[in-house]
């Protein structure tokens, strides 16, 4: 194990070597302290202060400081417009779209997801897709908004995504995961 270190040891020394001898003496004195002791004393490496280094490193030659966040793109791909998903964001506009779906006026699915979940990115635009094909009205339900803590304890969903297909007043079928095939097959057999 102490033969490890010492090769870590050396590989660092080369690197901060270099950071060393690139680094004007005007721009070392904004360095930070633990970046300092590591340039100056390369044999005295800190665990804690290596990532700030590193991050200082790639901070200078990348120049991600003046680097604008303007334009960043959503953790949860949904569309705008008119054809875009109903987003139910309180325990009372569940309710809402829980008694229009049972009471069989329109046909719907609920759409369990959350900003985090990769599946549920990927099958998002599918679902809008055929939605708008179909013509039902899909709820999306985000498992991480706060009001809705109840509903998912009601819902029994433990995993996302989860789709529940609501037809004629009645839960028709549920599809836990992103599985496209299943999920054309039953729109196309219970909205056709």
């Amino acid at each position: 194990m102490k033969g490890n270190w010492s090769i870590v040891r050396q590989v660092f020394q080369r690197r901060f070597s270099t950071l060393r001898s690139s680094i004007p003496s005007s721009r070392s004195s904004a360095l930070s302290s633990p970046v300092r002791s590591l340039i100056s004393a390369p044999n005295s490496i800190a665990r804690q202060s290596l990532f700030t280094a590193s991050t200082i490193r790639a901070s200078r030659e990348l120049n991600f400081s003046n680097t604008s966040l303007l334009h960043r793109r959503s953790f949860c791909s949904e569309a705008k417009g008119e054809n875009a998903f109903v987003v139910l964001k309180s325990e009372e506009e569940f309710a809402t779209a829980m008694s229009k779906a049972q009471d069989g006026s329109l046909p719907s699915i609920f759409y369990f997801t959350a900003a985090w979940c990769g599946p549920c990115r990927f099958i998002s635009p599918v679902i809008l897709k055929l939605s708008n094909q179909y013509d039902v009205t899909t709820y999306k339900v985000d498992i991480d908004e706060g009001g809705l803590s109840t509903t998912m304890s009601k819902s029994n969903i433990t995993a996302v995504p989860t789709l529940q297909l609501f037809k004629g007043g009645s839960k028709k079928a549920e599809i836990v995961g992103a599985d496209v095939a299943k999920l054309t097959n039953l729109m196309e057999e219970l909205y056709k």
